[in-house]
């Protein structure tokens, strides 16, 4: 396998990679190389999550999402995750948990996301980037889930994130 370096930019990079398959045909693809990142399920108490409202150029839309961001090197994931929370909404962290890793979209990128619960919270301000424009929603656990279910939540790492802790959640109780 060999790649071609196409694109660099400060978040990721593209490469066209050239494989040969199982036939001996040689096929290239263009992939999006990424460091990785962290999306976090903010529990503000038993019965209440951190969402946001975060305004998202490429779709030109504001999202109803999970707490997320990119990794960056060499950070591990948990330094990631309570970095951000506190960038986003403001809470720093007591307890967090790897509840789960994934691919967002194999076909084309090799971005892991990893998924952590974030309990135990104190707020302390948010730290937010220059240009991001979030807003924070608490909302009860169930109103979460009606999000999902009346598609008013589209965000795919959100909708991933908030099934597995209701299943988690459901098995608890």
């Amino acid at each position: 396998m060999t790649a071609k370096q196409l694109l660099t930019t400060a978040r990721f990079s593209v490469e066209e990679v050239e494989r040969r398959i199982a036939d001996g045909k040689l096929v290239k693809r263009a992939v999006v190389r990424h460091p990785g990142a962290v999306t976090l399920i903010p529990l503000v108490d038993r019965d209440h999550v951190c969402l946001i409202r975060n305004f998202r150029v490429a779709v030109g839309q504001s999202l109803i999402e999970l707490p997320a961001g990119t990794i960056d090197p060499p950070e591990t994931p948990a330094q990631t995750a309570a970095r951000e929370l506190v960038e986003e909404t403001g809470y720093q962290v007591a307890q967090l948990d790897l509840l789960h890793a994934f691919y967002l979209s194999p076909g084309i990128l090799d971005e892991r996301m990893h998924l952590f619960l974030a309990q135990e919270l104190t707020e302390v301000g948010t730290a937010r980037e220059p240009g991001e424009e979030i807003e924070n929603l608490i909302v009860p656990w169930e109103e979460a889930m009606r999000l999902v279910w009346d598609h008013q939540i589209q965000d795919a790492k959100t909708i991933v994130g908030l099934l597995t802790y209701n299943r988690l959640r459901a098995a608890t109780n």
